[in-house]
């Protein structure tokens, strides 16, 4: 018996600087109830090239949310319920590296979680679930996101480890030359826990992180501000349009099967009872667990 053919649908959560997504066609405003609490914003969905998009404002509209106070439950529980199949996370960072300097966009491949103030799980007390994070990105999603940057003549690199800082501060100096010796890539505050959450509810994620400065290890740049930052931001803004485009029109238009199988992670990972399960929790969970609850 083969699965039934699923199409695609292209979820877009844009960043620092992204705040709307010009060129969705049909573009209407959705707003989708979650039991998990309010989402960022309504949902704004269309087309682009016929491929069917959801896009999501992170920090709504003028930058209304802080990295601390998103709600990464919902926003990822209302995605799941608008049948996105397939995330790009576009997101504002900071560099470890020469190599990677304001205006290149790296496709990150590794995370390292430093957050502390926020929910990390649908999961928990009634219905408990492991998912592996070995891989937290979907390598074919990569694969698209490069293709695209080369077809756009984007600068980007092929790989990176993404450390989630809680911020909203910046690094100390202390922090900057720790993690840049620990060989991490690029610096963020909003990547984690939303790839974790991402492959809770099975659906495929990659980040382009759209570097804005090089964080305060470096000599020349030993004072990191916003105003640095915003200058940088409107041009990222406008590369990332054209990346997410170019991505559109040469998107598979039914879902691929994910190689790691993030678009299955739940098959082995709820290990609490099933008569021991909170009903309370399993209604919570119908979206983002219903594949797994309902079999």
């Amino acid at each position: 018996m083969t699965d039934a053919v699923t199409n695609a649908v292209l979820g877009i959560i844009g960043g620092s600087g992204i705040y709307d997504l010009p060129g969705l066609e049909n573009g209407r405003d959705e707003a989708i109830a979650s039991p998990w609490g309010e989402p960022s914003a309504a949902l704004r969905r269309g087309t682009i090239a016929g491929l069917p998009i959801v896009f999501l404002s992170r920090h709504d509209r003028g930058h209304r949310l802080s990295p601390s106070d998103i709600n990464y439950r919902a926003n990822i529980d209302v995605l799941k319920r608008a049948g996105v199949t397939d995330l790009i996370s576009l997101s504002a960072c900071g560099s470890f590296r020469e190599e990677l300097p304001p205006g290149t966009f790296v496709l990150v491949d590794q995370f390292v979680d430093r957050t502390y103030k926020r929910e990390s799980s649908f999961f928990g007390k009634g219905c408990v679930a492991h998912v592996s994070m070995a891989h937290p990105v979907s390598p074919r999603l990569r694969i698209h996101l490069a293709a695209a940057a080369e077809a756009e003549g984007i600068p980007f690199s092929r790989g990176g480890t993404y450390v989630c800082m809680e911020g909203p501060q910046f690094s100390s100096l202390a922090e900057s030359t720790t993690y840049k010796a620990l060989g991490y890539s690029v610096i963020g505050m909003t990547n984690m826990p939303e790839a974790k959450l991402a492959r809770e509810a099975e659906i495929c994620y990659a980040s382009v992180a759209m570097v804005t400065d090089f964080d305060c290890w470096h000599p020349d740049h030993d004072a990191v501000t916003v105003q640095d930052i915003v200058r940088v931001l409107s041009s990222n803004a406008e590369k990332a349009r054209g990346l997410v485009a170019r991505l559109a029109r040469d998107f598979p238009r039914v879902h691929e099967p994910c190689p790691i199988g993030s678009d299955r992670a739940l098959d082995t990972a709820l290990i609490t009872a099933p008569d021991a399960r909170d009903p309370e929790l399993l209604q919570k969970l119908d979206a983002v667990a219903g594949r797994v609850l309902r079999a």
